[in-house]
């Protein structure tokens, strides 16, 4: 019996395996198709939801439940007959003036409210998510004024650089039309995540967010004792002195590790200068240490403005102001959609790895 179950088990692990090299083969070929036509036309669009009627149905819902049936009966049938009566009103307007317009009148213009535009970026370790950013604020661009206001609820512990550049370069459009921009910062704002924050009017956090971690870091492990060990050569070919200082495979020197830290070092120098240039009360000195604060500690080092709640900000523009929730949703292929589910998996564990060693670090849980 024993034998029969190991046999079965090696049968199973070889379905398995060519069940997985075929599925690999089917997605590289769904890959190679879909990217040939990504490019053809657009895929995605723009989703727009008013929070003013998300507030105002969670009232109405909460009223009514807290009415007994006979109040519950006269509270519909006013709600119907207030509901009837505005659809008539607006009608009514919208028939007048398209016959000022038919007539070539002009239509006395009316007060405009204020429009909030609201976006959520929530930052991986590659920020992917600047690729929706882009367009929302492309589509904002299209029609906001200086008389609205944008607001980014942003949540990231940072990541690579470069990504995260573009991300605070795509923030800086709105401000070079003169638009206000407002960033709330619910948990964390931290490394590439700041240096997005700061391209704003005003940042806003939460009493225990984090906030800061103004610096730099790389790591990498480095394998070459253990292929020495084995004795396995490892052959690294470059043209220039520095196309590259450190590697996992071959031989580090002391120069290599001089250069490599020049670059961090320069690196850091161009993200101190640029949070300065939009934070210009802060002794960035004393806060580009790499080190994150919470929420009224970063208002007093001039980290942030303001300790408060996405919640709190948006409930109170609701009253004087259209507040509006741009989303790009993009429609993906198969190959897509398999591949960012890995990768977020990926990037999943990682920032739970990373999570738990901040939580340790302030005895958080």
């Amino acid at each position: 019996m024993a034998e029969f179950f190991t046999d079965y088990g090696l049968f199973f692990l070889k379905i398995l395996t060519i069940v997985i090299a075929i599925i690999v083969v089917v997605v590289a070929i769904i890959a190679a198709a879909s990217r040939g036509r990504k490019d053809s036309a657009a895929t995605g669009k723009v989703l727009i939801t008013r929070m003013n009627e998300q507030f105002d149905d969670m009232r109405d819902t909460l009223s009514m439940a807290l009415l007994d049936d006979s109040a519950l009966k006269f509270a519909d049938k006013d709600k119907k007959s207030e509901e009837k009566a505005k659809r008539k009103k607006e009608k009514k307007e919208a028939k007048a003036a398209s016959k000022k317009r038919g007539k070539g009148e002009t239509r006395v213009s009316e007060p405009v409210r204020k429009r909030v535009f609201v976006v959520d970026f929530d930052g991986d370790i590659r920020a992917t998510a600047v690729e929706n950013l882009r367009r929302e604020v492309s589509a904002i661009l299209t029609t906001a004024t200086p008389q609205d206001e944008v607001v980014v609820r942003l949540e990231s512990g940072g990541g690579m650089v470069a990504s995260y550049g573009l991300g605070a370069s795509q923030l800086a459009r709105l401000l070079d039309k003169n638009i206000p921009l407002t960033v709330t910062v619910d948990t964390v704002a931290a490394s590439g995540g700041y240096m997005m924050a700061c391209v704003s009017n005003k940042i806003l956090a939460a009493p225990f967010a984090m906030v800061g971690s103004i610096g730099v870091v790389a790591q990498m492990p480095n394998f070459h004792r253990l292929l020495k060990k084995y004795d396995v050569d490892f052959e690294l070919l470059t043209a220039g002195k520095y196309k590259r200082t450190l590697t996992m495979l071959g031989e580090n020197t002391d120069e290599a590790r001089q250069k490599f830290l020049e670059d961090i070092e320069r690196i850091h120098e161009s993200f101190k200068n640029h949070v300065q240039s939009y934070r210009r009360k802060l002794d960035i000195e004393q806060v580009a240490t790499g080190e994150v604060w919470l929420g009224q500690e970063a208002v007093d080092l001039n980290l942030v403005d303001v300790v408060s709640t996405s919640d709190e900000y948006l409930m109170k523009a609701c009253d004087s102001s259209d507040v509006l929730v741009v989303r790009y949703k993009e429609k993906k292929a198969l190959s897509d959609r398999l591949s960012i589910s890995f990768q977020n998996s990926v990037d999943g564990l990682l920032m739970r790895w990373l999570d738990r060693l901040v939580r340790s670090r302030f005895n958080i849980g």
